[in-house]
């Protein structure tokens, strides 16, 4: 077993955590808060877009069962990465695409992935490559999010599951869900 960590930001946490909740390789996703100004920044203060955080997500993964390249294959494909601070109706640099490298390997791959996704996208990508940051968990309730609250959720009902139809298409063969019983 190979564990890494990838720290991916595309929108709104609930919604990325949802995706690669279900992707086979992945052992742990977390949401949580990083690239702000503020030390143990509350959800509160960040929605308000004042912290400099983004909504983020934390994966520890088995690079045996799927590369950090795929990762951020099926994350380029399952988020807009060419709104600047937003992701749909989420206006804010809270909401911005962003990927956080642990390494110089990671970044290369990064601006790799970048290269792949842009020619599916009509307009530039505006994805940011930032420098690892301190890392704040997120509150207890907001992980594992759309298990729980988020399939109650309007906002998670209309959002997620496109994530999860695109993701179960493009990458059938790495997704938990599409894999038979």
């Amino acid at each position: 077993m190979a564990i890494e960590q990838a720290t991916l930001a595309g929108g709104c946490f609930w919604c990325t955590e949802a995706v690669f909740n279900d992707v086979i390789g992945v052992t742990k996703v977390e949401s949580g808060y990083i690239g702000g100004h503020v030390a143990n920044p509350s959800y509160r203060q960040v929605c308000n877009g004042d912290t400099g955080h983004a909504e983020a997500i934390r994966l520890t993964f088995d690079n045996d069962q799927v590369s950090y390249g795929d990762l951020l294959d099926m994350f380029f494909a399952t988020h807009d990465p060419t709104q600047l601070n937003r992701q749909g109706n989420d206006v804010g640099t809270q909401y911005r695409s962003a990927i956080f490298p642990h390494s110089e390997e990671q970044r290369a791959e990064a601006i790799a992935a970048m290269a792949r996704a842009a020619s599916g996208w009509p307009a530039p990508i505006v994805t940011t490559i930032e420098p690892m940051a301190t890392w704040y968990p997120a509150e207890d309730y907001h992980q594992d999010y759309w298990t729980g609250e988020g399939q109650r959720n309007p906002y998670c009902l209309a959002v997620i599951p496109p994530k999860l139809n695109k993701l179960r298409k493009s990458f059938a063969a790495r997704s938990k869900a599409a894999q038979p019983a």
